[in-house]
């Protein structure tokens, strides 16, 4: 999920004005990936909230209408699913086929809780999943896996349609407000302020990144006031600031800096390493490889107060290679084109030894080599939460039980990017976010079922 924002890619799945999904072939009915409910005619004379209507509350509602159970999915924009949306531009990363072991290490300190969800809904049960909306799935060379047409619009209209069919009702421009003194659900809408009871309630509100898209954090000071443990919200997936002269800002900003070698040490001392391109910004740098680090950086910097990347911009070189040609007489050329002659670095590469290093340093062949191998570039702080692809922090983990309820607050589910997880980008958000939308659904489903239901939401 790169860049994010309104457009005409949200207006394509549904109205602005009445929220309904228009479509250009019907898709299959809703499948069996859900167990069946030991009385499902009980389930009819339930009634359930979503609120959010993103990968992980469309999950949960699908789990929960397969059951019978009546759902209204509320969500605050004038259509659903906009990040997902967005996401699709580029090419909508779905999961990925890495093996199950690496794949859950993405996770870091959120992999326990984790696990037992993405086990009975991982990544193969994601695909197969998509395949049942009737969207052919490829895998990229890098693992990755997409729709065949790439973008997140043809999916997401063939699972609106379904849920309609399930019976799901989605209701558009509502901005939940919390709870009235009556424990009503409470709700801005276009109609005024309303307010309706359930018997119980999913959030899936997302973190606080791209707030233009749905998701502004605004739910923290909602659930903190009612005793629930939420750990700050911070970026993910983000950008970092780098304190560039002005020469270096004017000269290079906006240049990508391709095949590169980045590692940061975390607080622990492991080196964690990442291969591909970056690029040069204004404030600093950002792009896949500092994506993929950047739990690392953000947390080297919370406790430092700073954090160093460093690159490697000859990955394949050897040290003492690096050093035998630069040591080489380069006699009336200039010492750029003598460097770009000998190794082929040139351009921004080339302005980031300069950045970096001390004009003596450049003209000496064994300094100059080791700052090509790791050039160590000063990182500063994360750029704002509301840049980043998505979010660290949320409601703490062990605040939620088994079924992903709020044990401050029974009848009160959440699933999402509002946990307390992150993981970079490569498909896993979107694998978690499918993951913990279902298996929440299904906590609801076993909460109803035992009988054991809050007042509050009767």
């Amino acid at each position: 999920m790169a860049t994010f924002g309104g457009g005409e890619a949200a207006g394509a799945v549904d109205s602005a004005s009445t929220g309904q999904a228009f479509y250009t072939s019907a898709p299959p009915a809703i499948d069996a990936h859900y167990p069946a409910c030991s009385d499902n005619n009980m389930n009819t004379h339930r009634s359930v909230a979503v609120i959010g209507a993103g990968p992980a509350g469309l999950m949960a509602a699908e789990v929960l209408a397969a059951q019978g159970v009546q759902v209204d999915v509320y969500e605050r924009m004038p259509s659903v699913g906009r990040k997902l949306l967005m996401a699709g531009r580029g090419g909508l990363n779905i999961t990925h086929t890495e093996p199950r072991d690496a794949f859950r290490a993405r996770y870091r300190e959120a992999r326990g809780a984790l696990e037992p969800m993405l086990n009975a809904f991982g990544a193969e049960a994601l695909r197969e999943w998509v395949h049942g909306l009737g969207i052919a799935t490829f895998v990229g060379t890098s693992g990755r896996v997409f729709p065949h047409e790439m973008k997140a619009a043809p999916l997401l209209r063939a699972w609106l349609h379904r849920l309609r069919e399930a019976g799901v009702k989605i209701h558009v421009r509502h901005r939940w407000r919390g709870w009235d003194g009556e424990g009503l659900l409470a709700f801005d809408t276009p109609q005024g302020k309303r307010a309706r009871a359930y018997d119980a309630v999913l959030l899936a509100l997302g973190g606080g990144s791209w707030p233009q898209l749905g998701s502004d954090g605004a739910w923290v000071e909602l659930l903190e006031a009612r005793g629930v443990d939420v750990d700050a919200l911070r970026p993910a997936n983000s950008g970092f600031d780098v304190d560039w002269s002005e020469h270096f800002r004017t000269r290079f900003g906006g240049n990508p800096v391709k095949s590169v070698v980045a590692t940061v040490r975390d607080a622990a001392g492991v080196r964690h390493q990442r291969h591909g391109e970056l690029v040069v910004t204004a404030t600093g740098i950002e792009g896949g490889v500092v994506y993929g680090l950047s739990a690392s950086l953000r947390e080297a910097i919370e406790q430092n107060g700073a954090a160093t990347l460093e690159l490697d911009l000859a990955p394949g070189w050897e040290l003492t290679r690096l050093i035998d040609e630069l040591s080489r007489p380069r006699g009336s050329r200039s010492l750029s084109s003598h460097v770009q002659s000998r190794t082929g670095l040139k351009g921004v590469k080339m302005g980031l030894l300069r950045e970096v290093l001390a004009a003596e340093e450049v003209a000496q062949p064994e300094r100059l080599a080791a700052a090509i191998k790791a050039l160590p570039l000063r990182l500063v702080r994360p750029r704002p939460l509301a840049e980043a692809i998505s979010s660290a922090g949320g409601v703490r983990l062990d605040a939620l039980d088994e079924r992903l309820m709020l044990r401050a607050m029974p009848g009160v589910f959440c699933a999402g990017e509002m946990l307390d997880w992150e993981a970079p980008t490569g498909g896993y958000l979107l694998t978690a976010c499918f993951a913990t939308g279902r298996a929440a659904g299904q906590g609801v489903l076993d909460w109803l079922s035992s009988g054991d239901l809050g007042a509050a939401f009767k």
